[in-house]
């Protein structure tokens, strides 16, 4: 049976639900990166304040804290990553002995006679979306020792060039962040993904539900208040 036959024998429900699923995470994604300018996404609120960030470094002469910072913000990359690279293995397990999945599977729903090759295809969509965050992960730590190198380069007087240098450093730690935030809304769509096990109904469910939380915390959550809040003398 070659790989066409195979996928024939997926219902036209996990289809649906397949494709949905990456609609979703891609949409989702595109609306957090490009929201409209009177209801602006948490992430593009901490792009504003990173730069601020920058501006305040520039004017200080001890910089021993953004240091600190930088530094935490590749500790939380590194930490990320493992975990995705270890979730990959795992999972790359499991596609070669799918017999722990068809267990769990039985509980939940009838999987009478499924093939062994539609166990697997939906472990390598999970796969999928773990892999795409592991590499924006590493992508995110680099950026980040990126914005380290050229924050290093900034000097200690703020006129105009240290102050280019100082936003360069800022763009760094923007796109650092963008990846850093792809590869958390990846591993969110890896864990909704497993649903699959249960069905092309759980999976929709589960893609519907992890869409409504990433898009609550980036514009709906009180954090995102917090941040919008403006200072009042």
């Amino acid at each position: 049976m070659n790989l066409i036959e195979h996928l024939l024998l997926l219902e036209p429900l996990d289809w649906i639900a397949g494709v949905a699923v990456l609609l979703a995470w891609a949409g989702i994604g595109w609306r957090i990166e490009h929201p409209s300018s009177k209801r602006p996404s948490v992430s593009v609120i901490m792009a504003d304040y990173r730069r601020l960030w920058m501006i305040e470094f520039l004017r200080r002469d001890n910089r021993i804290f953004d240091a600190q910072m930088i530094g935490h913000l590749r500790q939380g990359t590194s930490f990320f990553a493992s975990t995705s690279i270890l979730a990959i293995g795992g999972v790359l397990a499991l596609v070669g002995n799918v017999d722990p999945l068809r267990g769990v599977a039985e509980e939940f729903t009838d999987i009478g006679s499924t093939p062994e090759f539609i166990w697997q295809l939906k472990l390598l969509l999970v796969s999928f979306f773990l892999v795409f965050a592991f590499l924006r992960f590493v992508w995110a730590h680099r950026l980040f020792g990126y914005a380290a190198v050229v924050m290093g380069a900034v000097g200690p007087i703020a006129d105009a060039k240290e102050e280019h240098k100082a936003l360069q450093a800022a763009d760094l730690n923007i796109r650092a962040s963008t990846n850093f935030t792809r590869g958390l809304r990846s591993m969110y769509f890896a864990l909704g993904t497993l649903a699959w096990i249960g069905g092309a109904g759980a999976l929709l469910i589960a893609t519907a539900a992890v869409t409504f939380v990433l898009w609550r915390r980036e514009f709906n959550s009180v954090p995102r208040e917090i941040l919008l809040r403006k200072f009042e003398g």
